[in-house]
């Protein structure tokens, strides 16, 4: 009986199964690229899965759990206004987490699917670039060591927590963002180092669930990313919720002892001690870059670990590209690898679609939701540009009210002499779906008035868009 044959010389190997990697991989192969794709994720079980941290142990995760935190919080709290009664409410973690798990395995097949069905040969391994034609394959199963060649290779490794040596991950009392998504309890009291973009996702699903939660953030403002006025509104809503946010407040230790962590911080008023029950430390996310490359392969990296690219995603060398978290072209969110994967994909297909990373959208999945695209009014304002601003408050809109979702505005920013939108900057109930139409208008080039001429179906919460749109018509 013959051996079957293993490919080993391919078009494109892609490092990584991440959203960057495997859309990549799959757009690759719609082409007409023999492809294959390496990826060495494993679950807590120790088993395979594909779609990286985005679909393990980040958004796709955290917005799961996120849904049924707000169920359970809706049951215990605003029942009564719609004429429902419920008694004897309870949380059953094992299994919110398991339909997470669910969740997770079932994307993660699809993935695989999509492998068998443009037929790219997937690889369950660690990879490590050798040159700019070679790659060095380790299978999980230790079934030996073997080398890959390609005329294309895709680094698209992505990115994991990254540790602070004031608070030593254990994973049992202090850990890191993946584990906050694995908890077999509740918390009682939390803690969250961090304030970003991930601090505040967790936040909400643990508040959400009935943990006291606080968040120390070493920054002195909040949401700085975002449009002030925005971040202002989230703070005030935050708050309201219940979630303690201590600002200026930098972690100087965090020791476990007696089931519970003491944390010592310093702000404006002197050193202060917390302890907690859980301490989440969420406090950024480095590139996946050692032990990526060899050595000899000489890849440029920065001195925290990134890859140099250029503007097409190309590396130092030649037929060599990175994308997703691994470089600084953008943000390290999903849908800007993504973009870089189908890129770089059609890049090497002889396609140009150039990437417009000025209108990448950024969203916070938190409860309300924040999303937004292009500038703030505090950058907009330091360089000098002439602009008008228009908002509206959800609370104007009938669906928002039927919905008994009224907290949140929607602000956008226009041009004072053009009229061309600049940036639209959402809190409230499902912005990530709203900042949609303003991605699209704005890669239209479309001014606020054309906005404000677009019929929107009422009563819906995209009509603030509108509303926000009309307030703009007669500024100048």
């Amino acid at each position: 009986m013959s051996k079957k044959h293993v490919q080993t010389s391919f078009d494109v190997i892609v490092i990584g199964a991440g959203p960057a990697g495997y859309s990549s991989a799959i757009r690759c192969a719609q082409l007409g690229l023999k492809t294959a794709c390496i990826d060495n994720w494993c679950n807590k079980k120790g088993l395979v899965s594909l779609g990286g941290t985005y679909l393990n142990a980040g958004c796709v995760a955290s917005i799961a759990l996120l849904e049924s935190a707000k169920i359970y919080h809706s049951l215990n709290h605003n029942l009564k206004e719609h004429g429902i009664q419920a008694e004897a409410i309870s949380v059953d973690i094992a299994l919110m987490m398991q339909r997470k798990n669910n969740i997770i395995d079932a994307l993660s097949q699809q993935i695989a699917d999509s492998f068998v069905d443009h037929n790219i040969t997937y690889m369950k391994a660690e990879a490590r670039l050798l040159n700019d034609r070679q790659v060095e394959i380790t299978p999980l199963d230790q079934s030996g060591v073997s080398m890959l060649e390609a005329k294309h290779i895709i680094l698209a490794s992505g990115s994991s927590p990254i540790d602070l040596s004031c608070a030593p991950i254990d994973n049992e009392f202090i850990i890191d963002s993946t584990m906050a998504l694995n908890l077999g309890a509740i918390p009682k009291r939390l803690a969250i180092i961090g304030a970003g973009v991930i601090g505040l996702e967790l936040a909400s699903i643990w508040n959400r669930l009935g943990a006291e939660t606080i968040l120390l953030e070493a920054q002195e403002t909040f949401l700085s990313m975002a449009d002030q006025q925005i971040a202002l509104e989230a703070y005030r809503i935050y708050t309201e919720q219940g979630l303690e946010l201590r600002l200026g407040a930098r972690v100087i230790s965090a020791k476990k002892g007696n089931k519970k962590v003491t944390v010592e911080y310093q702000d404006s008023d002197g050193t202060h001690t917390l302890r907690v029950d859980k301490l989440i430390v969420a406090s950024g996310r480095k590139p996946n870059t050692e032990n990526l490359a060899a050595a000899e392969a000489n890849l440029l990296l920065d001195e925290n670990g990134y890859v140099h690219v250029d503007e097409n995603c190309r590396t130092n060398l030649p037929g060599v590209y990175a994308i997703g978290d691994l470089t600084l072209l953008g943000p390290m969110i999903a849908h800007k690898g993504i973009e870089e994967g189908l890129f770089v994909a059609e890049q090497i297909a002889g396609i140009r679609n150039p990437i417009n990373y000025d209108l990448l959208p950024s969203v916070v999945f938190t409860d309300p939701e924040i999303a937004w695209v292009g500038q703030t009014e505090q950058g907009l304002r330091a360089m000098g540009e002439s602009i008008k601003i228009g908002t509206f408050p959800l609370n104007a809109t009938a669906r928002a009210h039927a919905m008994s979702q009224t907290e949140g505005i929607v602000k956008i920013i226009a041009h004072a002499d053009t009229d061309a939108i600049l940036g639209v900057h959402i809190i409230g109930m499902q912005a990530s779906e709203m900042i949609a139409e303003a991605v699209l208008a704005m890669e239209f080039s479309a001014s606020s008035e054309d906005l404000a001429r677009t019929i929107h179906a009422h009563p819906t919460l995209a009509k603030a868009l509108h509303g926000a749109a009309l307030t703009l018509t007669n500024k100048t």
